[in-house]
Formats: C-alpha cells, sequence, structure tokens
C-alpha cells in the first residue's frame, strides 16, 4: 500500500456489502477510497460482509464495533455514510475531523421501506433513521451530498440544529466550505465490452430485438408496474421489445426481496409478459460485467413513484446509462431526470402516466435520429461525471482537512450540546427510547444486514404487543 509521506491517515467507512457485487453505497465508498489513496494512506471498513480482494493502493477489511473505534482512533480524517458511524458518544466526542456523505438520504428512504411494518414499529424505525442524521449532522465538520436539491434539504437540517451559525457563517456565507456536491459518479474510461450478456444468451433475447434495460435492484420506491402495463401496450407496435430487469437479488443477503419486486413479477405474469417480453435477472451483476449488460441496451429505463424521496434522490442506475452512451426514459421529479431534459439526454415523463411512457419508449425505439442524438449528448455528460472530477471537492479537503469552525467555538459547542441530545434521542419523552432504538437497529443491521433488523423489530412489536395484554 503506497501513500504521500506528507498525507493524511483516511478512513472511509461503509455498512454495505464490499464484494465482486456491489450496490451503490459500496460502490461510492470503494471510488472515494480509490481517489484519496492516490494522496494518503486509506483504510476502506465495511460492518457488512467483505469478500473482494483488496487493490494495492489502499486496504480493506470487514470490522465491528471494536474495529470501528479502533478505525477511528488510527485516522486523521473519517469518510463515513448511512448508519454506520451512528449511537456511540465517543465517536460524537472524538477529536478526528469527520466527513459525512450524505448522498443517500435514507430517513426519507425509510419511510417507504417501511410500510410493510407495524405502525408501531415503523414510527420507532424512521424516529431512529431521523436520530442518525441528526447525530452525523451535529457532528460533521464536512459534508457531502449529491445535488444542489440535495443541498437545500440538509442546509435546512443544519439550520434547524444550529449549525447555520454565526462562526459557520462568518467563516463562510456560502456554506459551501461546510457542504459540498459530490454527485455520484461514472469510471474515468468508457465502458468496453468483453463478453455477451443478454442478446443470444438470456432464453428469449434475441439478437435483433429491441431491448430496454431496467439497470438495478427493484425496491418498494420505484414503480416497475406502470412500467410493465406500458410495456403490455408497446408490445403490440413493436412485438419485439424486450426488457430486462437487470438484478433482482441484493447482493447483501441481509437485504430481503421488496414488496414491488414481488408485485412486479406478479403483474408480468398476469399480463402474459414473463418470458417473452419481460425477464427477471435472479442475480445481482458483477460491478466489473455491467458494462456488457448496459452496452447491448437500447434504452435505459428508471421509473419511481411520485413521492418525497424521489425528490431529493438520485438515482444512480441512471449515470450508468449515461456512462454506456445509453439514451433515458425517466420518470420526471428528481435531480438526474431534470439532467435529462436539460441536456437532452432522452425523454422524460409524469409518474404514473402508462399512455405517456409508452409514447416516450416507442419514440427513443423508432426514432434512431433522436436516439443516435441522445447517445452522443450522453457521452459528453459521462466525462463531466467521472469519479476523478465529482469528487474533486472531497480529494480538496483531504489535502489540508480540519475541524468546523463552529465545533471549535465554545460558546457554539455548548449550544450545540442540547440539539445533539435531541437528534440522537436522549431526551425520548414517555419512554420511547429514540436513542436505544437508533442503536438497537444499528446493531442488527450490522449483524444481519436489513432483513435481520426487520425481524427483529417485527418481533419486538408482538412482544411488546403481548406485555400490554
Amino acid at each position: 500500500m503506497s501513500a504521500s509521506p506528507t498525507g493524511q491517515r483516511i478512513v472511509v467507512a461503509t455498512a454495505d456489502t464490499l464484494t465482486t457485487r456491489m450496490a451503490g453505497p459500496a460502490i461510492r465508498a470503494w471510488q472515494i477510497a480509490t481517489a484519496l489513496a492516490r494522496e494518503h494512506e486509506v483504510r476502506l471498513v465495511t460492518t457488512g460482509r467483505c469478500d473482494v480482494s483488496p487493490p494495492v493502493s489502499f486496504s480493506v477489511a470487514a470490522v465491528g464495533d471494536r474495529g470501528l473505534r479502533e478505525a477511528e482512533q488510527w485516522c486523521d480524517v473519517l469518510v463515513y455514510q448511512g448508519p454506520v458511524m451512528a449511537g456511540g458518544r465517543e465517536v460524537h466526542d472524538s477529536d478526528r475531523v469527520h466527513v459525512v456523505d450524505l448522498y443517500d438520504p435514507f430517513h426519507l428512504e425509510q419511510l417507504e421501506q417501511s410500510r410493510d411494518l407495524y405502525p408501531e414499529e415503523r414510527g420507532r424505525r424512521t424516529r431512529a433513521a431521523v436520530a442518525m442524521v441528526g447525530a452525523q449532522l451535529v457532528r460533521g465538520d464536512f459534508f457531502l451530498c449529491a445535488s444542489e436539491k440535495q443541498r437545500d434539504l440538509w442546509i435546512g437540517h443544519l439550520a434547524a440544529l444550529g449549525r447555520v451559525n454565526t462562526a459557520s457563517y462568518d467563516a463562510d456565507p456560502t456554506l459551501r466550505s461546510l457542504i459540498a456536491v459530490v454527485p455520484f459518479g461514472v469510471p474515468d474510461r468508457a465502458p468496453v465490452k468483453t463478453r455477451s450478456a443478454v442478446r443470444g444468451v438470456v432464453p428469449g433475447i434475441g439478437l435483433d430485438d429491441d431491448l430496454l434495460l431496467w439497470g438495478g435492484g427493484v425496491y418498494n420506491w420505484f414503480d416497475p408496474l406502470t412500467l410493465l402495463h406500458a410495456l403490455d401496450r408497446l408490445r403490440l407496435r413493436r412485438p419485439q421489445v424486450r426488457l430486462l430487469f437487470m438484478g433482482m437479488r441484493h447482493p447483501n443477503p441481509g437485504v430481503p426481496e421488496m414488496r414491488m419486486a414481488r408485485e412486479a413479477r406478479v403483474l408480468a405474469e398476469q399480463l402474459g409478459l414473463t418470458g417473452k417480453h419481460a425477464f427477471f435477472n435472479e442475480d445481482w451483476v458483477a460491478y466489473d460485467d455491467r458494462q456488457n449488460f448496459l452496452l447491448e441496451a437500447d434504452v435505459g429505463v428508471s421509473t419511481h413513484l411520485d413521492h418525497v424521496e424521489t425528490t431529493y434522490s438520485f438515482r444512480t442506475r441512471v449515470l450508468d446509462y449515461l456512462w454506456a452512451s445509453l439514451p433515458v426514459v425517466a420518470t420526471a421529479g428528481d435531480a438526474l431526470s431534470a439532467l435529462v431534459e436539460e441536456r437532452s439526454l432522452g425523454l422524460t415523463v409524469p409518474p404514473g402516466d402508462v399512455e405517456a411512457l409508452d409514447e416516450a419508449l416507442f419514440g427513443l425505439l423508432d426514432d434512431k435520429a433522436l436516439a443516435a442524438a441522445c447517445r452522443e449528448r450522453a457521452g459528453d455528460v459521462a466525462h463531466e461525471l467521472a469519479w476523478e472530477r465529482v469528487l474533486e471537492p472531497l480529494v480538496e479537503f483531504c489535502r489540508t482537512p480540519h475541524r468546523a469552525v463552529d465545533l471549535l467555538d465554545p460558546a457554539t459547542v455548548a449550544s450545540l450540546t442540547d440539539a445533539r441530545r435531541e437528534a440522537t434521542g436522549r431526551e425520548a419523552t414517555g419512554g420511547t427510547g429514540w436513542r436505544r432504538d437508533a442503536r438497537l437497529a444499528v446493531a442488527h443491521l450490522r449483524e444481519g444486514g436489513p432483513k435481520q433488523m426487520v425481524a427483529r423489530a417485527v418481533d419486538r412489536v408482538r412482544r411488546t404487543r403481548w406485555a400490554r395484554r
């Protein structure tokens, strides 16, 4: 492992699975570690499963709570995302420089993900997520987000917690030195096909078929049902159309199949699409193999529901479409669909509009000149979103890392103490115990993933209800 002798010691921490089949959070953590390792000594750690060979430039390891504390004590700068560092007072009281990656507003995601739980447990889980977010916002020295729209959301959170104060404002009235936009990126090099992955390989998908690609998992905040209804209409005009859902089984074994994935399978069967026009790849495509799927597609599709999670999301699959110079059809309403509109990278449609989606898909498949123009522009945008470019604010910060100016001011820190207690749930009234719930949720998440966390949560609700009888 090589690093500059004048560089920093940096830990990049994630809760996601690090394997050859990585999802978005793990990919982002890996790319952050790669970029920072060019100038610093970097350790990438996960509280989840780790089954991947480390590169030459940085180390990779799975850690428990003790290992996480040891890593935090070793480093000069700690970069982390999601719930990985939630709940520990020793972390909040540390003098290390904390960089918090807020690209995934998981507290909003939780509103939809927990919809099928008992109301009491759903409330506990969403409060726990909000508590985790609040604790990170109170403690962080530098924050990353994925878009300007997200930045507005997080500045609102920071202001509500007292982090937009005279010290932080006087240091930088723009607050860019406190929270920077660092989108999800794409590889610096254009994709190269290394094998046939879909056409002539997947039974039912021929070499000359129209191929629509759903480039990732099927989660409750997405809308595959409108897409399947549109496909049912589209096949009447283009009988050669095929739709492939690229990854149904999440790489983290603790992540269960979600309700929307099951509903998509049922609807495809009911419409007579399964195996004829709609296909489900049961496994998760390896990170270094995904270009083979992308490069065989004609159109990349991303459809979602109309709710607050959508407003502040950053659909990383759309970036893969742009990396592969794919025309995009997406539901309007988020940052990347706005980019598709502004840069003419494809077509956007209103949420839940089957007819509009049918027309958009037909238009890009039928109008070869339009599709070619979208492909050319997509390649240009992908160059702008290369990891080396988008990570520059973080790279620059880590060259001269520093504590947030307001966290060095004793008066400001004193005023933030109550905010920290509020954020971590220490004050929980009526015995609700938000801080306890947050710690339990994180412990179950680290031990067995979201599947175990949900199972333990449901069991706890059942036991509580029994005790109340």
